[in-house]
């Protein structure tokens, strides 16, 4: 009886730039399955930057590998699997791991869901992306701190407050047009209950 071959996709990522440079590299990644033995089931070849998550057949990919149509990703290296952080990075590589899905970087032999490393990469990357998550809190809160000494106001614009004069004036504008009352709560910066409450209408509770 012969051995099961193991299953494999290939992900690469092509721009006009590099278009020569990509076809020789997908070249090596297929006579690379040859000698693992492995059978390539699926390519998966995206024409955009990595460092967005909405590639087509990136996702394509992922999709395929929740489904465990193939048992390993390889990919030529790991700016070419994604660009968009550290942190994107880890949460690929820990979601093809619980789809029970290996993955190899070509140019990277230490990233090897198999190879001895592999916890060692993972803690490293789980490291990079607690400091990216940090440094990102940072900015928010340096660039709140910073509108703030600007004196610009946070958060949503604060509700109007309706003098007798206003409040005649939303109710003869409903009595009107019949405008609804979200249309009337924009308007004049009141919320939609208080709108309801000034025509004279009965606010429902939400069930």
């Amino acid at each position: 009886m012969k051995p099961v071959r193991p299953k494999c996709a290939i992900y690469a990522r092509v721009s006009t730039r590099e278009r020569q440079e990509t076809l020789n590299q997908l070249a090596q990644l297929r006579e690379f399955c040859q000698r693992q033995n492995w059978l390539v089931v699926s390519e998966y070849i995206d024409h955009q930057t990595g460092s967005v998550p909405a590639r087509a057949e990136f996702q394509k990919m992922l999709q395929h590998a929740s489904q465990r149509k193939f048992d390993v990703l390889l990919f030529w290296g790991l700016d070419r699997l994604t660009r968009e952080g550290t942190l994107a990075t880890l949460q690929y590589l820990e979601r093809l791991t619980s789809y029970q899905v290996g993955y190899k970087s070509f140019t990277e032999p230490y990233l090897d869901s198999c190879g001895t490393f592999k916890d060692v990469v993972i803690s490293l990357l789980a490291t990079m992306a607690k400091q990216e998550r940090i440094r990102m809190g940072e900015r928010v809160r340096a660039g709140i701190a910073q509108a703030r000494r600007a004196g610009k106001r946070l958060g949503r614009p604060p509700l109007r407050v309706l003098k007798p004069k206003d409040v005649a004036e939303i109710r003869k504008e409903r009595a009107r047009t019949k405008a609804p009352f979200r249309t009337l709560a924009t308007k004049y910066q009141i919320s939609v209950f208080t709108a309801h409450r000034l025509c004279g209408k009965r606010v429902e509770s939400a069930p």
